[in-house]
């Protein structure tokens, strides 16, 4: 089955434009959370890890953007949770849906939300 017969089949049938947006959303968000803890990161390579996040997000399908943050100065550790700050925007059809992904230190917990949500005429 080809990728595009894939995105347009019938497998989301019973759900709506939004609803498919946000899962779609939920599934960037949780891969750069699950993928990339424990990376190997230090000054000199976060902004590349960064770049690195962002393309590998932004080849999977209905992205229209990735922007990630790597919260650390350190000479070299593995990349914890906190560490992380991310913004990803996907396009389903007629729906831009925004999502944040950040540690929030009150919560002392990696939250993932959505932030936006817009409908196309």
């Amino acid at each position: 089955m080809e990728i595009d017969e894939i995105k347009n089949s019938n497998f989301f049938k019973n759900i709506k434009n939004k609803e498919r947006a946000a899962f779609e959303l939920g599934i960037k968000l949780g891969s750069i959370f699950h993928q990339f803890i424990g990376v190997p990161v230090s000054k000199t390579s976060k902004k590349a890890l960064e770049k690195c996040i962002e393309k590998s997000i932004s080849e999977q399908p209905f992205v229209e953007s990735v922007e990630v943050s790597i919260n650390s100065d350190e000479q070299y550790r593995s990349l914890k949770p906190e560490d992380i700050e991310s913004t990803v925007v996907v396009k389903y059809k007629n729906i831009r849906i925004t999502g944040k992904l950040k540690h929030i230190e009150k919560l002392d917990y990696p939250l993932m939300w959505i932030e936006n949500i817009k409908e196309e005429r």
